[in-house]
């Protein structure tokens, strides 16, 4: 809990403090008086003002209470009087280039941030599973295009793009999340876990999926839910169906009924399925055992789960799939930073669009006590997880900014394009209303998002 609590803390510090650092950068480049930078809101928690300070400033940094936020406070003379020698240093006066580009500088130096930890975490490297596939579910995509447990995925792409080396599982998930997102087929080149021949070119129509939301149910739909895992029975729970069968940690699961057994994504569906009518249902196993085979019969346990009767056997099932380090050179690693920001950019938009029209359920929306939990989850894993989390979040928080809601920078920036086109700014008296309905509406997402955290902890 402490560890989550610090990583939570410290990865929105250092993401509002590089937002707002910012604002601040270009409104001091643009001869605009900073009042105060604080990290936070309510009360000051601690103050300081630097004794060299850039030419024209004398800004206060605080670090409020309530980590949700910050500010940068700027000479305006439309929250307080201005004297006339100070006057050319007020937001307010500034030409309307100038007013633009401070207001946009925050989400810029977001995903600028993102820019830079996605190419730490490239340089630095990390392990990662394989491409190494589970057996696919019989009526999923990837069964239909002939794709089999222990094929190697080598390069891939979306239909109409040259294809491009897949140096992980997760690579190839981030492929297959964009192309169900974008309604658009992808092509792997694919190594046949026989080894006969060379590689196979497999197109999985994504563009025919009936849903596009990006949860386990749409990789189970596509049929690449896992890499492939040697199925290996691992700690049994005391009491649970694993240990009232007589399996035992180490056992190789060889086959259930008449089905022969490849890898543990495979063992596990048919765990799991094994609760779809409703009862109990005996399975008859063939497991290897100190070098002899051996019959158990197991009977899963039943469990409800969203709404659907699942079998589980109270056992780790699967043992750790193979790895590989994934790590880049100084340009490609700049350079996949730099795409990285994008594609994951241009997917928020996506979903974020998609939501708006119902094509994706709002259930998925996410708030501050999921983003703590994976902060926590990351930091246990390791820095260059933890790097990779903050890239996320960074880039999130970059592209909410932007959007057009008033309140947000996003929002000002609209003002901004109408005063542009209109030539005048936008009236007090609308400027005001805008704003009211800006904050009803982020309200009105937070509580959603932290119902929906509330909701996936409790079930």
């Amino acid at each position: 809990m402490l560890v989550t609590l610090l990583a939570f803390v410290f990865a929105l510090s250092v993401l509002i403090a590089g937002h707002e650092w910012g604002h601040y950068r270009v409104a001091v480049a643009c001869g605009v008086r900073v009042l105060r930078f604080s990290i936070g809101f309510g009360p000051v928690l601690l103050r300081f003002k630097p004794r060299r300070q850039h030419p024209g400033q004398d800004t206060e940094f605080v670090i409020s209470a309530i980590p949700l936020g910050g500010y940068v406070k700027m000479l305006d003379e439309r929250e307080a009087a201005v004297p006339d020698a100070l006057r050319h240093q007020a937001f307010n006066v500034q030409p309307l280039a100038k007013r633009t580009l401070i207001v946009a500088a925050g989400p810029v130096a977001n995903l600028l941030m993102a820019v830079i930890l996605y190419t730490a975490v490239n340089w630095i490297g990390v392990q990662e599973p394989r491409a190494l596939l589970s057996a696919p579910p019989a009526a999923s995509l990837a069964a239909q295009a002939g794709l089999h447990g222990g094929d190697l995925v080598q390069e891939g792409a979306l239909a109409g793009s040259d294809l491009k080396p897949l140096a992980s599982f997760e690579e190839l998930r981030w492929l297959l999340t964009r192309g169900a997102l974008a309604r658009r087929d992808v092509v792997l080149d694919v190594r046949p876990a026989d080894h006969a021949g060379g590689a196979e070119r497999v197109t999985l129509p994504l563009s025919a999926l009936a849903r596009a939301e990006p949860d386990a149910q749409l990789f189970r739909e596509i049929g690449i839910v896992a890499p492939a895992t040697r199925p290996l029975i691992g700690d049994l729970v005391a009491g649970g169906a694993a240990e009232r069968a007589g399996l035992q940690p180490g056992d190789l699961v060889l086959q259930v009924d008449d089905v022969a057994i490849a890898d543990g994504q495979q063992l596990r569906s048919l765990i799991r399925d094994s609760g779809r009518a409703g009862a109990p249902a005996p399975q008859h196993w063939r497991v290897l055992r100190a070098g002899q085979e051996q019959e158990l019969v197991v009977t899963p346990d039943l469990q409800q789960e969203d709404g659907r009767t699942l079998g589980r056997i109270g056992a780790l099932v699967g043992a750790a799939p193979e790895m590989v380090l994934v790590r880049k050179g100084p340009l490609t690693g700049a350079w996949l930073g730099v795409t990285r920001t994008w594609e994951v950019s241009a997917l928020s938009l996506r979903v974020l669009g998609r939501m708006v029209v119902g094509a994706v359920s709002l259930k998925s929306l996410s708030g501050p006590v999921m983003i703590a939990d994976y902060a926590g989850k990351s930091a246990e894993l390791g820095l260059v997880y933890y790097l990779g989390f903050l890239a996320f979040i960074s880039v999130s928080l970059g592209v909410l900014n932007l959007l057009p809601v008033p309140v947000l920078d996003g929002g000002h920036l609209m003002y901004y394009l109408w005063e542009a086109v209109t030539g005048r700014a936008v009236a007090g008296r609308w400027l005001a209303y805008l704003q009211y309905a800006g904050a009803a509406v982020l309200g009105a997402v937070m509580t959603l998002a932290i119902y929906n955290d509330v909701v996936n902890l409790l079930g």
